[in-house]
Parts: C-alpha cells; structure tokens; sequence
C-alpha cells in the first residue's frame, strides 16, 4: 500500500479508501444488496492487512448500520489511532426546519448520532454530504467549526458540490476563521468524468484533496459487458445514473478489458490504476473479499501515457446524474432515496 497526505490536513491516507456503502442491514435503508455484519467484518479485516487505513461511511448508509457494523470492526481490529475514519451528515430535514432547528444543532446532532453508532470519541472526516439549499452556508460551516473546536472532528471534508459551490464555501470560512475543507468526494470515474471541468483545477490549486465515490461506476468497469452481479440487477439508483449513457460507456469498458488483457491484471486494476492518476484515493466499495485485493494491486499498477490517452479517448459528455442532478434549489427539497424506511432518530 502506498499513502499519501489528504488534502491540506496532517493524514496520512491509504491511496485506496474502502467504501462502507455496501455494509448495513439489507432490510433497512436505500440497498438491497448489502452485507451482513460478518461479512463486513471479515472484508475490513482484510483491508487492514493489506494496509488499508482510510474508511468512508455515511449516517444515510443503510440507516447507520453501516456506521455501526464498521464500528464495531475496527474496534476488535485496530487501533483507533492508526485508522482515518469519514462519516457524512445529511442535510436538514422538513420536519427539522419546520421545529426551528438550526443548522448548527442539525449538525451536532447528527455527528452525536454517527458517534454512537461507530462507538467512537471522534471522527478523522466529517463530511458535508450534500449541498443544503435550505439552511444558510455560515450555519452549516459554524457547525462544522463548532464540532472540530470541540475535539469530535479533526478535519472536514464536503460532497457531491460544484466547484463554485467549494470555492465559496472555503472563502467563507476563511473570513469567518473556521476550519476549511480538506477534501472533497463527488462522482467521478472513466465513464463519467465532469469533474474534469472545473473541479480537478480548483483542488490542484488549493491542494484539496479528491476522494471520489463510484470510483467502479458501481461495478461496471470491473467486468465486461453480459457479466453481472446481485448488485448490477439490483441497484435501482445505479441503473438511473449509468442505464441512460450504457450505449457510448460500453466502449470504454472494452478498452478496459483490452487493456486488462494485455496486462494480465483485472479490470479493477486497470480502471482505478487510472483514476490513481487523477485523485488522492477513490473510494472503493467492497462486497466480497477479492474486491479488496484487485483495489489493492491498482496502487502497484502504473500505467503508459498511451495507455490513459486510450482510455480516455472516446469519452463524451455526461449530463449529471445521481445526488449531483438533485443539487437544485427545487431538487434538494424533494425527498432522499437514501431515507427510505429511515429511523425516527434520523429524521
């Protein structure tokens, strides 16, 4: 495993980031597909032995037992010194702003919540997982600082924004004085690479660290197109964000399996070997043990100038999809799939 710095923060990161999507209670929340609490132990066992330190949850991920499955894990098999831990907050809800709750207390209390379910003092990365149209910047930024000064977070990070949406936010905090952001997690991957725009230039700029999510396109650039999975027939939300463009992607993901051929590796390694080349560490989620170790191995891969510029070639543009369709001022008031059966206490 190789690491590297997280942005402008003192962390030292595995280039691979396990995503902790796939852990939680299938009968609860947005997934049907997720494991079961054994398997994710034994995945984030294997994960630290191969030197993966950087784990990226979510309150929202299967209703915070995702939280909680990863919790209890690392706290049977590692030391909680040695690991980065990233949890997220969602915005606030209807019936928050309807009570009075500000956005402050909105974050405090979520970041109380994901506390609990990890069984955890403090979070590495507190991330601010979608843009909140409904509650003002300085808020949620005041929140955020609030939490850092108190010792429960040591860096923030944001989600799912534009780049003028970041520029502004750490403008801000920097006239304020609070805590800026050290990274930032958005979609990003061969098939769609928007982010390539204006995003990948303000943080090459201002050092800000890209941690994307999809780093796969949710499994679709690790096996070749007939190939499939419980998650490729199941994932509902998936299918809306890669369905519409499958046509032009599935040239890509030939030239990621040529390529794969030509090296004797999966195509795992080739399609995150790439993004390796663009990012600090892509998130990489993980359902089986081997998805592990084929995330592993790309960091060892190195890849040719010929070899991107062909898989780069015959990109097109994508329109937005997924939570970044919904970043609207009329979008982000209509309901979240991620809150589907979702508990009393995350209301």
């Amino acid at each position: 495993m190789k690491y590297a710095k997280l942005g402008n923060s003192d962390l030292n990161v595995s280039r691979i980031c396990l995503g902790c999507m796939g852990f939680g209670n299938a009968a609860t929340g947005q997934h049907s597909w997720t494991v079961a609490e054994g398997a994710t132990r034994e995945i984030v066992k294997h994960a630290l032995e191969l030197g993966v330190n950087f784990f990226d949850t979510a309150i929202a991920y299967q209703n915070g037992t995702s939280e909680e499955f990863l919790g209890r894990a690392l706290k049977d098999y590692a030391k909680r010194d040695e690991v980065v831990v990233a949890t997220k907050f969602l915005p606030r809800s209807q019936q928050e702003r309807e009570a009075g709750i500000s956005g402050q207390e909105h974050i405090r209390r979520q970041l109380e919540l994901s506390l609990q379910h990890l069984g955890m003092d403090y979070v590495d990365l507190y991330i601010y997982h979608m843009w909140d149209y409904q509650t003002p910047l300085y808020d949620v930024l005041d929140g955020m600082n609030q939490m850092v000064k108190e010792g429960k977070v040591r860096y923030i990070g944001i989600a799912n924004c534009y780049a003028y949406q970041l520029a502004k936010a750490n403008a801000m905090a920097e006239k304020e004085g609070f805590v800026k952001f050290v990274s930032v997690q958005n979609h990003y991957n061969l098939l769609f690479r928007e982010e390539e725009r204006e995003m990948a230039k303000l943080c090459a700029e201002d050092n800000i660290a890209m941690t994307p999510y999809s780093a796969l396109a949710s499994g679709r650039l690790s096996r070749r197109p007939g190939e499939t999975s419980k998650r490729l027939q199941e994932d509902s939300y998936a299918k809306l964000k890669y369905d519409g463009t499958a046509e032009t992607d599935e040239k890509i993901i030939m030239r990621v399996a040529e390529l794969a051929d030509r090296y004797g590796v999966t195509m795992t390694e080739i399609s995150l070997a790439w993004l390796l080349t663009k990012v600090t560490a892509p998130v990489a989620g993980a359902t089986k043990l081997h998805h592990i170790d084929g995330a592993v191995k790309a960091v060892e891969l190195e890849l040719s100038e010929e070899d991107i510029a062909y898989l780069e070639e015959l990109y097109v543009p994508h329109k937005l999809v997924g939570v970044m369709a919904q970043n609207t001022k009329g979008g982000s008031q209509k309901e979240q799939v991620w809150m589907k059966n979702a508990p009393k206490g995350m209301q």
